[in-house]
């Protein structure tokens, strides 16, 4: 049956849908009620090279499979450098024009993927009736190592991640009326680095008019890697593999897997493994995403902001607080602070302010004040700060019932926002609150998508209205004040930065 002839609905969903689009005749698989197309290529790309579109597909090209996940670390599918792939769920002919979601993964810039069962978009299409995209892109070296400076013919290397996401959105505005979509509004979405990377395309001139509305999950973006600090990076990491930075032809030789291993290169800014993300390299980043305010091009877009509540859970799993106690809560607090403030101070003040805590209490909560929240209030503030209406922020509090001890964790809102509870990953449960919230934050995203609107009082100041996602979701007035104000004493400095 070709997509062409009526909604999927109306006719009955056959097992192979077809679909004909300016960029080819594709070929899906029926899945939970709607059409999917997997695995559909958007460009290609030679290794730190700008990616290029791709002429229209010949004959009827079969997407009924999942494309190779960008190399990385970990992950047990297939990895290949040629990964600029796209995933559509669609229950609608050409003629429906329904919202388009399109969501950006997390893994901040080095890691991920939309393979996940969680982030599988059937249910959301179905849901909420509109059309749902997940884009793979490059990652880490392959994606943002800045070699500009070293070497002019890979003048756009430090952007290429940014750079797939934008090839992607102009194949989905060219295309995505085929799958029944509206080209006119396409919604991103994304969680951790995937809100990131759309905090970062904000910025971008080149991605101008590719989205009408935007959400991010636990990821911002105030500003990105300094060019020099990039080109340190990038120094580090030649060192690691041997490469002298005035010869990087064995950089283009070396197998994928070398490349990768190399990522362990200690980081000459911040220690640890060597950070990879955007840059400012004054061709397609040529200022920061939200420093020193937000950034005009992008005010005028209906805009949803969003953190958990115990957001450090996930980063700092339980049995890693062994031991933890009034003692040392300060030496354990100090190394997961994103911010440079006295962690015996912290520890005093929140002691004070909530006396019947627990070491382990105060440890999580100052930790995601601290490092995980300040970025998501900057941002908004600055967006209220320069009048643009179309704001709205929430933070997820609904505490999981499979995992208590992880809370409301980072990444514990996926599954909701795709009503994918069961799957693998999630630790929501499938219980009624579990499904009346799922319900209630898809509508909310759908709606953002539809009409430009969340549905809940915008975000302006002082009062910084948010929406609290949890068993009974509420709107509150400026919920984190009191950490919020505490952690404004000293500036934020944006990790990678």
């Amino acid at each position: 049956m070709a997509l062409a002839a009526a909604p999927l609905q109306a006719r009955g969903l056959q097992a192979s849908p077809v679909a004909d689009a300016p960029a080819g005749r594709f070929q899906g698989q029926s899945e939970g009620g709607v059409a999917a197309f997997k695995g559909i290529r958007y460009g290609r790309a030679e290794r730190f090279r700008a990616p290029l579109a791709i002429p229209r597909a010949t004959g009827t090209v079969r997407a009924d499979a999942f494309g190779p996940l960008a190399p990385q670390r970990g992950y047990a599918e297939a990895k290949s450098e040629d990964c600029l792939f796209l995933n559509i769920w669609t229950g609608a002919g050409p003629k429906a024009k329904r919202p388009v979601m399109v969501y950006f993964h997390g893994g901040a810039y080095s890691n991920g993927s939309v393979t996940d069962d969680w982030t599988h978009g059937g249910k959301l299409a179905v849901a909420e009736d509109v059309v749902v995209v997940t884009v793979n892109h490059r990652l880490n070296a392959f994606g943002y190592l800045y070699l500009a400076r070293m070497d002019p013919r890979f003048a756009d290397s430090g952007n290429l991640g940014q750079l797939d996401l934008i090839l992607a959105l102009q194949w989905i505005k060219a295309n995505i009326a085929a799958f029944g979509g509206d080209p006119s509004r396409v919604f991103v979405f994304g969680q951790s680095g995937g809100g990131a990377k759309i905090a970062t395309l904000m910025g971008i001139p080149a991605a101008r008019g590719l989205f009408h509305s935007a959400a991010t999950m636990s990821g911002q973006q105030v500003t990105a890697s300094g060019p020099l600090n990039a080109h340190k990076r990038a120094q580090a990491y030649l060192a690691r593999l041997g490469v002298k930075d005035d010869n990087l032809q064995p950089l283009l030789e070396m197998p994928m897997e070398r490349l990768i291993e190399a990522t362990d290169a200690t980081d000459p800014i911040l220690g640890g493994g060597v950070y990879f993300g955007p840059v400012l390299d004054m061709k397609w980043l040529t200022r920061h995403p939200f420093w020193p305010n937000a950034n005009p091009q992008s005010n005028h877009i209906p805009m949803i902001l969003g953190n958990t509540r115990d957001e450090t859970r996930a980063f700092v799993p339980l049995e890693r607080l062994k031991g933890l106690s009034w003692d040392n809560l300060a030496a354990r607090i100090a190394p997961e602070l994103r911010v440079d403030l006295l962690p015996e101070w912290i520890v005093s003040e929140y002691r004070a302010h909530f006396p019947a805590a627990t070491p382990e209490q105060i440890f999580y909560r100052a930790t995601t004040a601290g490092r995980s929240w300040p970025g998501q209030v900057i941002e908004a503030d600055a967006r209220a700060a320069a009048g643009a209406r179309a704001t709205w922020v929430y933070q997820f509090d609904f505490q999981s019932p499979l995992r208590p001890e992880r809370g409301a964790p980072h990444t514990g809102d996926i599954p909701f926002v795709f009503g994918t509870l069961d799957a693998e990953q999630s630790i929501s449960g499938t219980g009624p609150p579990a499904q009346r919230l799922s319900r209630h934050m898809m509508r909310a995203f759908a709606s953002l998508a539809r009409t430009g609107r969340a549905g809940w009082a915008p975000y302006a100041l002082p009062g910084r209205a948010t929406m609290v996602f949890d068993v009974s979701s509420r709107v509150i007035a400026d919920p984190r004040k009191w950490e919020r104000e505490l952690f404004a004493r000293v500036p934020y400095i944006q990790p990678g930065s």
